[in-house]
């Protein structure tokens, strides 16, 4: 959480950190102002103190809603600095970060930089900036190591309100698709139609999908899959739009939508196949939601997340399937992934499932993560995946934040087999 930035820092030797660009898909950013209509922005916290955002002048009421103490970027183009900058970018905004680490006593201090910007601009700035002042330290981070990343790991109460409705729209937007599909007529040779009478594709369907995540105040920054045949083979094949839409195909539905301007992530998947499955796509269907089940179960507080890896790939390979373990680093058939991920301002954030995993990553409170197995044989035309968002309440128990059914053949509503 928030609070346990101070901390983080100080482990880290961190006497401030520097997060740059813009409020809105800027997860650090977002994270500290709660995103809004702020560009290329300055944020400054020095560990044990209140952090306060550098604006330019047209959005300092956009920065005044973050809550933040605002401080205007040309408060620094004093004469000097631009006559020294003479009209080069890049000088001039290492000398604006050089004037604001000096008036707060940082010019020979450690500083993290995170945030998302221009890397060719903001490696020169910095690079510049580190001549300017040759005593500080500008520290990066592993991406899924960062301080923040580490704050993020836990959601207070709010946040998990802000992942919930997200939820919310989630299962709306995946109701309304599988009620579509199952309204639709079918073709004698088992392909659907659209009012029209012309023949659904797998663009159509994505068409759709974009339009309901839209009319409810999201967006698919990261996009989404739905795949359907040897493409549900794949796990992030996204779809083939020509693809026609057919009777007994599977269909992943992997769909992780974000609040509009950067916000929080929800991360959810059904697999299914229209009017009937093939014998052999049922049982590869009914080995995804076996184990599934099983993790679903047994999720307990504070274990290491890593183990319910261990237990899938247990499961699966007894199976005869494939996996990390018995193909690495990956096979191409069989359980190909790992189980699950943390959720929040980032679609992948800790704490991480994967065999290689370190034991800190624990189900501890505040965690929101996913569970999500899956088999997939693109030779065979089918794949099968099953996922839900998971939050790890404060009082130790596992709430699946957004309820849907399981269904894996859903039922045409026009059509009847023969």
């Amino acid at each position: 959480m928030k609070s346990d930035l101070d901390a983080l820092m100080q482990t880290r030797n961190m006497d401030a950190i520097l997060v740059v660009g813009d409020a809105m898909n800027n997860p650090p950013m977002y994270y500290m102002t709660g995103g809004g209509h702020v560009s290329d922005a300055v944020l400054l916290k020095k560990c044990g103190e209140d952090a306060l955002i550098f604006s330019n002048p047209m959005e300092r009421e956009e920065a005044a809603k973050s809550g933040l103490q605002v401080r205007l970027l040309n408060e620094f183009d004093e004469h000097e600095v631009l006559k020294q900058a003479q009209q080069d970018a890049i000088l001039q905004d290492a000398l604006r970060l050089q004037l604001i680490l000096q008036e707060f006593g940082l010019e020979k201090s450690r500083i993290g930089v995170y945030g998302k910007a221009n890397f060719s601009h903001l490696f020169a700035v910095f690079s510049k900036l580190q001549g300017l002042l040759p005593d500080i330290s500008i520290v990066g981070e592993a991406a899924y190591e960062s301080i923040f990343v580490r704050a993020m790991e836990t959601k207070d109460e709010e946040e998990i309100e802000h992942i919930r409705r997200m939820g919310q729209v989630t299962t709306e937007v995946v109701r309304l698709t599988a009620e579509y599909l199952t309204l639709c007529a079918v073709r004698d040779d088992e392909v659907l139609l659209k009012e029209d009478g012309s023949p659904l594709t797998v663009g159509d369907v994505h068409s759709k999908i974009r339009l309901w995540v839209a009319e409810r105040g999201a967006e698919l920054p990261q996009g989404f899959i739905f795949a359907t045949g040897r493409d549900a083979g794949v796990p992030h094949s996204v779809g083939t739009a020509e693809n026609l839409m057919r009777l007994g195909e599977t269909i992943i539905f992997d769909i992780y939508p974000a609040e509009a301007g950067g916000g929080y992530f929800y991360d959810f998947t059904r697999t299914w196949s229209l009017g009937y499955a093939t014998p052999e796509a049922q049982e590869l269907y009914g080995q995804v939601k076996e184990i599934y089940d099983r993790i679903a179960d047994n999720l307990d507080l504070n274990a290491v997340f890593r183990q319910y890896e261990v237990m899938t790939c247990d499961y699966f390979e007894s199976k005869g399937h494939a996996t990390k373990r018995t193909t690495p680093p990956a096979p191409l058939n069989g359980y190909v992934h790992s189980l699950g991920h943390g959720v929040g301002l980032n679609i992948h954030e800790r704490p991480a499932s994967s065999l290689a995993s370190a034991p800190d990553n624990i189900l501890k409170p505040g965690v929101v993560m996913t569970a999500e197995p899956g088999l997939y044989y693109p030779e065979k035309n089918m794949g099968a995946r099953i996922e839900d968002t998971i939050w790890v309440r404060p009082d130790g128990r596992m709430e699946i934040l957004a309820e849907y059914s399981y269904d894996f053949v859903l039922p045409m509503k026009k059509w009847k087999k023969k």
